[in-house]
């Protein structure tokens, strides 16, 4: 299979855009044969988390993708941000700048957020060979952007793969630095407006799938009857203060000039900003409350990756409602699941080019978020 059939496969897959539908088995496509899943994740996070590290954590998990999509040249490949960490599928063609891109990225987390990543590359065939397969599906939550949606079970396979040590990738060399071109975190945390910023991971149990899929539908139903669909960005998009609480990690992303330099330029780069979100003025094609209305409708606030991923903000009552239903679905052996409550959530960005409406943010809740969530479900597991 040749680089431009490659590329045609996962931007051939017709997105959908209602995520109701997101359980339905025709949406799927099985990776092609030679195909590696590229994944990532920070050890020791939670201890990352106790330390109120919540920013350094989300934007290395961010980093991995934006490395990647800039190495790829902007060419589409399914990814999936996980809070603590990322996930990505490419062609056979082009493993060398997986490779590279994780070694690279793991040794800018290790010198510049003080934090340590495992990385890895497993083959797809390695994961069918377990009994397993990756099947991919592409979810729009707007015109602008669509995220890639896993199952079959071969990431949770390839994450599990990683962490004993299988397939790793070694770290680059210290001082190297991936393009992390258009990776920013300037949003100020965003307070929960209708009592809980629930952060949520449900995994199948057993062999029942139908039935696991008639508990995430029933979720999915709760979650609607919230205000707003439990969507956590707030209609005029997340709030920006400034001294900016994320400009010294942009800082430390970009790679000419000193870090005292870079910090300057991108405090001023802040509060420019923070002046834009207050005016209608429109500079070239650039306006800012266009922009943040698209960081509302392209926010990743859910998602699947052999499991649900979501991020909401809702009543008590309906967290009260959506802990109830899925306690009930364990005991019956369906489903295992990991829920954190918290008051605010977290978004990393991703900006593909400074005017464009394709540009990607990833939510994550701000006190723990899906590590915390993904440490209840650990428990749970036994």
């Amino acid at each position: 299979m040749n680089r431009d059939k490659d590329a045609a496969f996962y931007s051939g897959i017709p997105a959908f855009d209602d995520f109701g539908r997101l359980m339905e088995p025709s949406l799927y496509r099985p990776l092609p044969e030679g195909w590696l899943i590229g994944t990532a994740d920070i050890v020791r996070s939670t201890d990352a988390i106790a330390n109120r590290r919540y920013k350094a954590v989300n934007m290395a998990g961010a980093a991995v993708i934006a490395a990647m999509t800039n190495a790829m040249e902007l060419r589409d490949f399914p990814f999936v941000f996980g809070g603590d960490g990322a996930s990505f599928a490419v062609a056979a063609a082009d493993r060398e700048i997986a490779a590279r891109v994780l070694a690279e990225t793991a040794a800018w987390v290790d010198e510049a957020l003080h934090l340590t990543m495992r990385v890895a590359l497993v083959p797809v065939e390695a994961i069918r060979a377990a009994g397993l397969d990756v099947r991919v599906a592409r979810y729009a939550p707007s015109p602008h952007v669509s995220y890639a949606m896993f199952e079959g079970g071969g990431l949770r396979w390839a994450d599990a793969a990683m962490k004993r040590g299988a397939f790793a990738v070694p770290q680059a060399p210290r001082g190297s630095h991936p393009d992390l071109t258009g990776l920013s975190c300037h949003f100020s945390e965003i307070l929960s407006a209708r009592g809980v910023m629930l952060s949520i991971l449900v995994v199948p149990h057993g062999d029942n799938k139908s039935a696991f899929r008639a508990v995430i539908e029933r979720m999915l139903a709760l979650v609607e009857m919230s205000p707003e669909g439990g969507r956590p960005i707030p209609p005029q998009g997340p709030p920006r203060r400034w001294p900016s609480p994320g400009a010294d990690y942009v800082a430390r992303a970009w790679r000419r000039g000193p870090l005292w330099w870079r910090r300057g330029v991108a405090s001023l780069g802040a509060l420019w900003l923070v002046g834009m979100a207050r005016s209608p003025v429109r500079i070239g094609r650039y306006a800012m409350r266009t922009y943040l209305q698209q960081v509302v409708e392209n926010s990743d606030f859910r998602k699947y990756d052999d499991g649900l991923r979501m991020v909401i903000d809702c009543p008590p009552q309906t967290a009260n409602a959506i802990e109830k239903l899925l306690a009930r679905a364990a005991e019956a052996g369906t489903i295992r699941y990991g829920l954190h409550r918290q008051d605010a959530a977290l978004m990393t960005c991703f900006t593909l080019a400074a005017a464009g409406a394709g540009h990607f943010h990833f939510v994550d809740g701000a006190r723990g978020g899906y590590a915390s969530a993904a440490v209840a479900l650990k428990a749970a597991m036994g």
